[in-house]
């Protein structure tokens, strides 16, 4: 089972643009997700929408890939019929998990759902191959993928700055200056300048 922080569970599978690996997708960020069936109605629109976005994570330097417990067979044929009746082109590869190994192996299946068909999640793996978050949702609900995508941006930013991002962080919001940790350290922070509600509360922009 995934656990955050720790490195993310290797696979091997075989999917819509071949075999894959998670290594080999090392140095990017990878947004794994899973979708409970092919043809069917909430994983289409889903599907559209992720790829209506796949642009905007490639320029953050994430890869999606996408797994249901169906074949390549019938993963190309939905893909297809994605193409001809919406328009749409699927861009990203999808697993095709017959075997249930890389659905089990992350946690996919819930049975109070469904013992054969994975539920919605979304891992969200480093460019170092480390699990920085997960989201479940229920096979009947889809996925908000503009949380997806703040989520990715927020957990970048983190990183790249060091800090922590508040709720209902957005791109250009201000964000919390990491708490100090010893008097001294409070004793500083109240004259850095930062805009401080109390000592355990700042924030700042980037």
């Amino acid at each position: 089972m995934p656990v955050i922080g720790e490195k993310a569970p290797e696979f091997d599978a075989l999917t819509t643009h071949g075999p894959l690996k998670l290594s080999d997708l090392a140095g990017k960020w990878v947004i794994l997700f899973s979708h409970p069936a092919d043809f069917t109605p909430v994983c289409t629109t889903e599907f559209i929408a992720f790829a209506g976005m796949a642009d905007e994570l490639a320029k953050l330097n994430v890869q999606l890939v996408g797994l249901s417990i169906d074949s390549v067979h019938s993963h190309l044929a939905w893909v297809r019929n994605i193409k001809e009746k919406m328009g749409v082109d699927i861009p990203f590869p999808i697993i095709a998990d017959l075997d249930m190994k890389v659905a089990k192996r992350y946690g996919m299946l819930h049975p109070g759902q469904s013992s054969t068909s994975t539920i919605r999640t979304v891992f969200f793996i480093d460019d170092k191959g480390i699990m920085r978050a997960m989201l479940y949702y229920p096979m009947s609900s889809g996925r908000s993928m503009p949380e997806i995508l703040r989520l990715t941006k927020a957990l970048q930013t983190a990183d790249k700055h060091h800090i922590a991002t508040p709720a209902n962080w957005e791109p250009g919001d201000k964000v919390i200056v990491p708490a100090p940790k010893t008097p001294k350290e409070i004793e500083k922070r109240m004259q850095e300048g930062y805009e401080c509600k109390d000592w355990y509360l700042c924030f700042k922009k980037l």
